[in-house]
């Protein structure tokens, strides 16, 4: 996070650094898996505590793919599709397009925007991808998710209802332990 000149929230009760990790051994490929990392870090009672979940932060067919950066207070909890809770995305992140849905991610054409990017759920423990997300970070496991909306809304009540979404490439953790 220091190396990207990214804040990390150290101050505070419950003041979540929320960080997708995506799989940078996949390159460009559409995988239509949840073979991405979304770690939760935050402090209760002055000690570090550190959740791990497996996501995708890629879609199943080529839409919309989150560029890495980071997404000051971008999220908020809201109803997802008007159905359930979830992290709602609130305020502007920029995106690929992928115009060809070629099994190969785009990386020339991006839009920033709010687009409904949401941080959501799967099904009960999804084996694939497929039509849970166009863009959308999402939970593997529902059990997962469930866990980390209890920390939202309880970091809501410290901090107010405003997330920041921290997308990385995994070979940047890599790179700095060479």
């Amino acid at each position: 996070m220091a190396a990207k000149k990214y804040a990390f929230f150290e101050g505070g009760e419950y003041n979540l650094n929320i960080i997708g990790i995506r799989n940078s051994s996949t390159g460009n490929k559409v995988t239509n898996a949840f073979d991405d990392k979304l770690v939760v870090a935050y402090q209760v009672a002055g000690a570090w505590v550190i959740k791990e979940y497996p996501i995708t932060t890629d879609n199943g067919g080529g839409t919309a793919r989150l560029v890495c950066n980071q997404y000051r207070g971008s999220h908020a909890i809201g109803l997802h599709q008007g159905k359930y809770e979830a992290l709602k995305q609130c305020g502007p992140v920029t995106v690929y397009r992928d115009f060809t849905k070629d099994g190969i991610y785009q990386t020339d054409k991006t839009e920033t925007g709010v687009f409904g990017i949401n941080i959501h759920k799967a099904g009960v423990d999804s084996a694939r991808v497929d039509d849970w997300s166009h863009g959308c970070q999402v939970f593997k496991r529902v059990a997962d998710f469930n866990e980390f909306m209890l920390l939202a809304k309880k970091a809501a009540t410290f901090h107010g209802n405003r997330f920041t979404y921290t997308l990385i490439e995994s070979k940047d953790l890599v790179n700095l332990l060479d």
